[in-house]
């Protein structure tokens, strides 16, 4: 399945991005390639392929769980499109 200019604009909008018509075309463009060669690798049968190892030992650094305020509340909602008694509004999704 190809990639459209529709496709484009509708993440766009999603991510309330403003584009062009000529970033629009350069990404429908680009996007297509990415998503082109992602299906190329899903072809590749990898069956027995060893996972990639990193060259040394890594841990995860573990640090104690403490919880703290990041901003005031009001600071972060005027960036929220619509906030409704401290809380983001969203809109209901319900899938069935």
């Amino acid at each position: 399945m190809a990639l459209t200019k529709k496709d484009v604009e509708h993440v766009a909008r999603l991510a309330r991005l403003s584009l062009t018509d000529k970033e629009k075309e350069n990404l429908t463009e680009q996007l297509g390639k990415i998503l082109g060669y992602i299906e190329k690798l899903n072809e590749t049968d990898a069956a027995g392929v060893p996972p990639t190892a990193h060259p040394f030992a890594v841990t995860p650094a573990l640090r104690e769980d403490k919880t703290f305020r990041w901003s005031p509340a009001e600071s972060i909602l005027k960036n929220a499109p619509e906030h409704e008694e401290g809380f983001f509004k969203v809109k209901k999704v319900i899938e069935g």
